[in-house]
């Protein structure tokens, strides 16, 4: 609502139109009529077309959040496909990147992870990651907005709600400014990440298809081998999202530890082996 309200006062003065989407997950008895009334708020600020859209939340292995969140992306870019929307606003506010990052130390994740969420990717823009949750609730009070609290942002039994209540047990701990800490953290690692995975890019370009010679994989430093790695293995089929660094560090060990091992199993049906020729090939 804090962003719908900026994007109404913003577009009194501007050449383009905002609409909203409000996205029913079906999660909770009477989401449809909370949508409804959420949608409603909206068109009194202004803002068309506003379009209800509901989904079916199927999980995937990976845990509700991870499902609502592939339906509601889903959901976004289906609508923007059908109105013709040039970009598409989300609304995660700072303390929100805070506990991404959180999350990303927690899990041991590499650079990218920690880098959070960027302001923009493809259609997406997060134009309020500077912006604290309690600066966007003042904002709305102060504008007589109404907002709608969901309680499944209480439900402890949520990771992303476990790491919320994380990031202000810090901020009472050690004092403010741990979530504004976090966020240039990330904004910092996203710079490294970036510079990374473009060395890893034209290093995959350089290598061409395989087999690859290992002095060929030798010959870069380990933070870009990793990433060239995670390319080859997603290039030829591995789901993205199940690459993990144990399987690119398996991979690694087939340059840097070898000692005669077998094919590494990837995800995607792949194998990873070492030749008596001392290449890598991947089927």
């Amino acid at each position: 609502m804090a962003l719908a309200e900026a994007v109404a006062h913003e577009q009194r003065h501007a050449g383009w139109r905002g609409g909203a989407v409000v996205v029913d997950h079906g999660l909770q008895p009477g989401s449809d009529e909370v949508a409804e009334r959420a949608a409603g708020w909206v068109r009194d600020l202004g803002l068309d077309p506003v379009v209800v859209e509901r989904v079916v939340v199927s999980q995937n292995g990976f845990g509700l959040e991870a499902a609502a969140r592939d339906a509601r992306y889903a959901a976004l870019e289906s609508v923007a496909d059908r109105v013709g929307a040039e970009v598409v606003l989300l609304g995660h506010t700072l303390d929100d990147q805070a506990e991404q990052v959180l999350l990303g130390l927690v899990r041991g994740s590499g650079a990218r992870s920690l880098a959070g969420m960027p302001s923009v990717r493809g259609l997406v823009r997060r134009p309020l990651l500077g912006v604290t949750r309690v600066e966007c609730r003042e904002s709305l009070t102060a504008e007589g907005v109404s907002w709608w609290d969901d309680p499944m942002n209480a439900d402890e039994s949520f990771t992303r709600v476990r790491a919320r209540h994380a990031v202000a047990d810090l901020e009472r701990d050690l004092g403010p400014g741990v979530a504004q800490a976090l966020g240039r953290s990330a904004d910092q690692l996203r710079e490294d990440a970036d510079a990374l995975d473009a060395l890893a890019d034209r290093a995959v370009r350089s290598l061409g298809p395989g087999p690859w010679p290992v002095a060929d994989l030798l010959a870069f430093d380990r933070a870009v081998r990793t990433r060239v790695w995670r390319r080859l293995l997603t290039t030829a089929g591995a789901p993205v999202g199940q690459v993990s660094a144990r399987h690119t560090d398996a991979c690694d060990a087939l340059l840097t530890q070898w000692h005669g091992q077998g094919a590494v199993h990837a995800p995607g049906n792949l194998r990873v082996r070492r030749t008596p020729g001392a290449e890598i090939s991947l089927d």
